[in-house]
């Protein structure tokens, strides 16, 4: 079967495209892409949704690795909103 096992940075990115044995986890995925040092790396979804090491990989399945947030987004919004002009009714 064909994944994609992708990882990211902010303003590049590495995809691997892999063909594994039906079955395959996650984790093998993760390991045969090469990627399975990556200490950045805090998790891992499949196509978005969190999905652990032993999750079996099905056919077209995206893996990617997650990294931790750089900023809280709940305070990213609130700067955003505090440079904003206020608008006049």
């Amino acid at each position: 079967m064909k994944v994609e096992v992708v990882r990211a940075w902010p303003r590049r990115f590495q995809v691997m495209s892999l063909e594994l044995a039906e079955g395959a986890t996650l984790g093998q995925a993760v390991a045969a892409a090469g990627f399975d040092g990556d200490a950045e790396a805090v998790g891992y979804a499949v196509f978005g949704v969190r999905a652990g090491a032993d999750t079996v990989l099905r056919e077209g399945d995206r893996v990617e690795l997650l990294r931790p947030l750089q900023v809280d987004p709940k305070d990213a919004r609130r700067r955003r909103a505090e440079e904003r002009p206020l608008k006049k009714k």
